[in-house]
């Protein structure tokens, strides 16, 4: 498959290097091509490996990540334009995290409202699916490194995006039983609220190698 990955921060290189380890073609956007991280990520992944700007990365994808970090994902997911998030899944990863104020970050949207929803909106045609953006980075990629069974969340409106983003999860290594679909898109309000006590446990134990399960 090929696979867009808009963001070539921690979180986006994790995951691009994930895909091209299972086999996909993925190509790598930045602001600008030739991003230091981008060009990094190609000669160390191979053939499979390219990058380029956000929308050149956008159109590239069958399938596409945001990667970008909250506060900037829109206008991120607008250099990306519409015309190539169109009719694909777009796996949102992103939190609108605010730092402004120092350590632990607040949120930029809250309550009544989700970054998700936000780019749902904006982006109509764009199947928009939340997910992996409860956990750090090295677990979305390869939750198998925990001791136990835990569990990530996933909402969106297209059941189809939904299922497509499943596969994807499931090819990282997480189990069926792991993946809770929350619902539609207005859940990514949960998700993204989550994060303000996953930065105090991260402070606190200074690893983000930890998550949650759920147990009826």
């Amino acid at each position: 498959m090929r696979i867009g990955i808009i963001g070539t921060g921690n979180v986006g290189i994790t995951i691009a290097t994930k895909l091209v380890e299972l086999g996909h073609q993925v190509k790598v956007g930045s602001r600008n091509s030739g991003n230091e991280k981008a060009v990094a990520f190609v000669a160390e992944n191979g053939a499979n490996a390219s990058e380029g700007t956000f929308a050149d990365a956008a159109a590239f994808g069958e399938v596409n990540f945001n990667c970008t970090k909250g506060g900037a994902s829109l206008e991120a997911l607008r250099m990306a334009q519409a015309k190539n998030l169109n009719n694909k899944v777009l796996i949102d990863v992103s939190n609108p995290l605010d730092s402004a104020s120092g350590m632990p970050p607040s949120l930029l949207i809250s309550n009544t409202n989700s970054l998700g929803e936000e780019i749902q909106k904006e982006f109509p045609a764009a199947l928009v699916v939340k997910t992996l953006n409860t956990i750090w980075c090295g677990l979305m990629v390869n939750p198998r490194q925990l001791s136990e069974s835990h569990t990530i969340f996933m909402c969106g409106n297209s059941d189809e995006a939904k299922s497509t983003t499943k596969k994807i999860l499931k090819e990282f290594g997480w189990m069926d039983e792991e993946i809770l679909d929350l619902g539609d898109i207005t859940n990514a309000r949960g998700t993204e609220s989550y994060l303000p006590i996953w930065l105090r446990i991260y402070l606190t134990t200074k690893t983000g190698a930890f998550n949650i399960k759920i147990v009826q």
